[in-house]
């Protein structure tokens, strides 16, 4: 069967009720049938369902279909995408180990990385996510343990080489952790080219309309293990009523990504014929500099639309006070577009000269391009940038 095909039809067993639509199972706890069985759960001679906290039926489906997804062998779900990606840190880190990163990233994973691993001794290297194999092989120490990086990237879309990536990270014998949220695999499958940890925040397209949050990350089943070992005792756990809203969203993912690719790369193609926008970004315009490496690894250029406005963030306010159908909130991945200012949100808490070496100006926009109607999408971004000029 196809992926579309799957993503339909995995679900839980069905129960003696005969149900069709996958149940959901809200409980805290599982009961044993007698206390060997409960012995036998415990010690991992038996497997099965304990506590919602350790597994739920509802959140393995949830988990079964993204693995299935991206190619991977096992996953965990938890409440949050970076609950995912902070798990995949630690679970497989330890004091003494470096990480080469793509400086391009999320302002919440720069904060891990910078911030938080440091104090438990594990230190960091960033590369431009467009350097050359050279620079990135450079910046491997003898105690580099993981490679981490997001492509495209929140919120410049950048762009990383997977594949030169993926190679080095083999000669090396180094963990290859890719964040692949903003092209889900329904664009790009890190795993051909090597990635055996993938990370994604299940909040944005996987659910694709803005109603609860969760996280996952999928991969190997040797470094899962120690992901899961992690999760267990410390509880960053998916909910299940979440994850049945998330296995249900799953559903509909491919219909959703067709419509939000094709309105993004219009209104991107319209924003470039508009006085007073200064740049607009997206892979798969031929004015981005990676296009090419874009066309190469992705299917399509995703939903994410990044320019920058003329006149900073006094123009900003002008314009954001001026859309009539555009959402502004920091979200993305909904059905609805929404927009947002990275230079005082998602990135506020990173410093002016990071920001500025991300690309991230006082006149930047980041849109999620939903599922509205095009034309009307066009039309309100047209008269609020003229608008606010």
């Amino acid at each position: 069967m196809k992926k579309q095909t799957k993503l339909i039809r995995i679900q839980t067993e069905k129960t003696q009720f005969r149900e069709h639509s996958t149940p959901l199972y809200l409980t805290s706890s599982f009961c044993f049938e007698d206390a060997q069985m409960g012995k036998d759960l415990f010690d991992n001679t038996l497997e099965g369902n304990i506590y919602s906290r350790f597994s739920n039926p509802t959140v393995q489906e949830f988990v079964d279909k993204v693995c299935m997804l991206e190619d991977a062998d096992e996953g965990i779900a938890t409440a949050t995408g970076m609950a995912a990606v902070f798990a995949g840190f630690v679970a497989n880190l330890v004091s003494g180990d470096h990480i080469v990163s793509s400086k391009a990233l999320f302002g919440s994973a720069h904060q891990i990385i910078t911030q938080i691993l440091p104090n438990w001794g594990i230190t960091h290297t960033y590369i431009d996510a467009s350097a050359p194999k050279e620079e990135w092989e450079k910046a491997i120490q003898p105690n580099t343990k993981m490679i981490y990086l997001e492509t495209p990237s929140n919120p410049g879309l950048e762009l990383v080489d997977m594949e030169m990536v993926g190679e080095l990270a083999k000669n090396h014998n180094l963990i290859y952790f890719v964040d692949n949220c903003f092209a889900t695999p329904m664009l790009q499958t890190p795993s051909e080219y090597g990635a055996n940890l993938i990370v994604h925040s299940a909040t944005k397209f996987f659910d694709g309309q803005g109603r609860v949050l969760g996280g996952i990350i999928v991969g190997t089943k040797a470094l899962i293990e120690k992901v899961r070992f992690f999760c267990r005792q410390t509880g960053p756990s998916l909910a299940p009523f979440n994850a049945w809203v998330l296995t249900k969203g799953l559903e509909t993912l491919g219909l959703r990504l067709d419509r939000h690719c094709e309105n993004a790369l219009k209104l991107a193609k319209a924003l470039e014929g508009v006085k007073g926008v200064k740049k607009v970004n997206y892979p798969f315009l031929p004015s981005h500099p990676q296009y090419e490496l874009a066309k190469k690894q992705m299917t399509a250029g995703g939903a994410l639309v990044t320019f920058e406005l003329e006149g900073g963030f006094e123009r900003v306010v002008k314009f954001t006070k001026l859309l009539k159908i555009a959402s502004l909130t920091s979200n993305l991945g909904d059905s609805r577009t929404t927009v947002t200012n990275p230079d005082t949100t998602t990135h506020a808490k990173v410093s002016k000269e990071d920001k500025a070496k991300l690309g991230i100006f006082e006149g930047s926009m980041r849109v999620s391009v939903g599922l509205e109607d095009i034309e009307d999408l066009i039309e309100d971004f047209t008269q609020a940038i003229e608008g606010s000029n």
